[in-house]
């Protein structure tokens, strides 16, 4: 395959066509560097500059005051589930909200460090929906309260932040960073694995506000300290250079090009809308996994009458460019995922074969 697919991937992801032809121009001589941006040092002046454009630009599509803290980490959602109680929990307990499989596997390993409790869990719903205000019984003494803004997996997504009161407010916002505009005063930690939504595999953005990072623990290791990378600007150790590099033009594009994160959820919420009415419109044929409120705008998750119409429909989807549909393993079903970068016309071409799809084997 020698063109470009609509790649409905839920990550690692498409990113925007501009963003790829810049880094194709700039990747064998980045502009003053004399060598590409894969053979330059992570101290010299050349990364230095894009990894402070990087945060400014982050300061500035999310209105970040100077007590954040922004962070470029490795290790994915994975370390993030560890680092986070390891730095936090400080010898109390943390809530944990639970809407899907990505926020079960946090509380798995969050047990490894200390204290946890649930403060609600979606198991018993299937993750079909998030919770309601007066669902979560949340501790006011926790060291902090964390949630999945988006689970890839089941599709289902929070519409606003949970009211934790004075318990700082910790985010997994792998699968929406940047999809919309966020409250930042309202969290205490935003960490995203950017291969969703901002960048791609190989770097975790981390926000972090002054008053969570405490002291250096000499008994924790120096990787897993928050502090040592905020002191080292993210250079405590080789950064993942290129993936930043990438975030860095992937924020110069939401910036310049599409106008800002309002103007993004604009985009986001049409996007989705184009799916859902056609999945609404169907009379059950395409069966969708969350609730209506609770709907995700970044993964589109719904069923087929039968597995045989589901694998139909992915070969066929293909054959029209349309790829990378079918849904996760534990679900089944089919997942578009629309991010930020993922065109209209894409999902108006997946909208268009669903609909003549259902009209063909209805």
């Amino acid at each position: 395959m020698d063109e470009r697919v609509y790649n409905f991937s839920a990550g690692p992801a498409v990113l925007p066509e501009e963003v790829l032809r810049n880094a194709q121009q700039e990747f064998m001589c980045l502009p003053g560097a004399g060598a590409s941006i894969l053979e330059i040092s992570h101290r010299g002046k050349a990364f230095t500059e894009i990894l402070e454009a990087a945060e400014d630009n982050l300061r500035k599509l999310l209105g970040l005051k100077d007590h954040f803290r922004v962070i470029f980490l490795q290790g994915g959602s994975r370390l993030q589930f560890s680092m986070i109680p390891m730095n936090l929990l400080r010898g109390r307990s943390a809530d944990y909200i639970t809407t899907g499989t990505w926020g079960e596997k946090a509380v798995v390993e969050a047990r490894r460090e200390g204290s946890v409790r649930e403060a609600w869990n979606g198991e018993a719903t299937q993750y079909k929906r998030i919770p309601t205000t007066d669902e979560i019984k949340l501790d006011a003494d926790a060291a902090y309260a964390y949630f999945t803004s988006n689970e890839t997996i089941q599709g289902v997504q929070f519409q606003k932040e949970p009211d934790t009161g004075s318990v700082p407010l910790v985010a997994d916002a792998s699968s929406d960073f940047l999809y919309r505009p966020l409250a930042m005063e309202r969290y205490g930690l935003v960490y995203a694995c950017a291969q969703k939504n901002a960048g791609p595999a190989g770097v975790t953005v981390v926000i972090i506000r002054d008053d969570l990072l405490g002291e250096v623990d000499s008994n924790k290791s120096g990787m897993l300290c928050y502090e040592n990378h905020v002191k080292n600007q993210s250079c405590y150790n080789t950064p993942p250079t290129f993936a930043i590099y990438i975030v860095k033009l992937v924020t110069d594009w939401l910036i310049h090009t599409v106008g800002g994160l309002e103007k993004m959820y604009e985009l986001n919420q049409k996007k989705a809308a184009l799916l859902y009415e056609v999945v609404d419109a169907s009379g059950g044929f395409y069966r969708p996994h969350a609730e209506t409120d609770s709907r995700s705008l970044m993964n589109v998750t719904f069923q087929l009458p039968s597995d045989t119409l589901q694998a139909e429909f992915i070969e066929q989807a293909a054959e029209q460019s349309l790829c990378n549909l079918k849904g996760h393993r534990s679900v089944g079903g089919i997942r578009a995922s629309i991010y930020n970068a993922m065109p209209r016309k894409g999902v108006e071409r997946l909208s268009e074969f669903m609909r003549d799809f259902y009209k063909k084997n209805s």
